[in-house]
């Protein structure tokens, strides 16, 4: 399945403040995304019951779980590729719960999933330049070769020629172009060599210190604790703990519970 793409010219006002965090870190900018009793299905199978979440401007927020928790579930209720799902989802203040994927496409989100979604039959740079650009100050061609030579040293091979990191590298670098501003990134580090996660870690810090919101799913607890300004975890399709980056050391045991880790 090819990259999920959402972005918005004008960020409306929210209507309300939410509340803050204990603890939070991050830019404390402005309100990007507020979930409040999200629940989604696909078909009869009940995944989400009443998530609660925000993020701000400019923030890194990992969502961490167990695989079956939700977490991918979330992000792709997010851009209306569930089956029902009823609560709020606002995006800049604007409701987004009833939008289907190509509304949600203009409200400002870049959707990576796990599974990549790279042409086979088209080249890196085909790839790269498939998606539309929806809005104004999306990354060129050239920035993005800048950030990623890789890709630019693989422009004419064909998609599947590349190796894992290569093909997650495109993948993220597709949204960059479209002028997406919160990226929703699922689970990129996934069995990807070491040096590949180095730079994928290097390149999150880039693009948070250019102004980018962040939504990580990660099972690789190693790869997003430094990452993020705040964490929230899921388990059985509810958010169950949330805490700051400075409160990290202080939910270690928790973690372990949840996680393993």
């Amino acid at each position: 399945m090819s990259s999920t793409l959402v972005t918005s010219r004008t960020a409306l006002p929210s209507e309300g403040e939410p509340a803050p965090v204990r603890g939070a870190g991050g830019s404390g900018g402005a309100e990007m995304l507020r979930i409040e009793g999200l629940n989604a299905w696909y078909g009869e199978s009940h995944i989400l019951h009443g998530v609660d979440l925000t993020v701000r401007e400019g923030e890194v927020v990992c969502l961490l779980g167990r695989n079956g928790a939700g977490r991918t579930t979330t992000l792709r209720a997010i851009v209306g590729m569930t089956g029902a799902r009823k609560g709020s989802i606002r995006i800049h203040g604007q409701e987004a719960i009833k939008l289907p994927p190509h509304r949600v496409a203009r409200l400002g989100v870049g959707y990576c999933p796990e599974e990549r979604g790279i042409f086979s039959t088209l080249s890196t740079e085909e790839n790269l330049r498939l998606p539309p650009v929806t809005a104004q100050g999306g990354m060129t061609v050239d920035e993005i070769y800048t950030m990623f030579p890789n890709l630019k040293e693989r422009a004419g091979s064909p998609g599947t020629r590349l190796s894992g990191g290569e093909q997650q590298m495109l993948a993220v670098a597709r949204i960059l172009r479209t002028g997406a501003r919160l990226l929703l990134l699922d689970e990129i580090s996934e069995g990807l060599a070491p040096v590949i996660v180095q730079k994928l870690a290097e390149t999150i810090r880039t693009l948070k210190a250019r102004g980018y919101t962040i939504m990580l799913v990660e099972q690789n607890f190693r790869f997003a604790a430094p990452l993020a300004d705040r964490f929230y975890v899921m388990e059985h399709g509810r958010i169950v703990h949330q805490f700051a980056q400075q409160e990290l050391a202080a939910n270690m045991a928790m973690l372990r519970e949840f996680l393993g880790v």
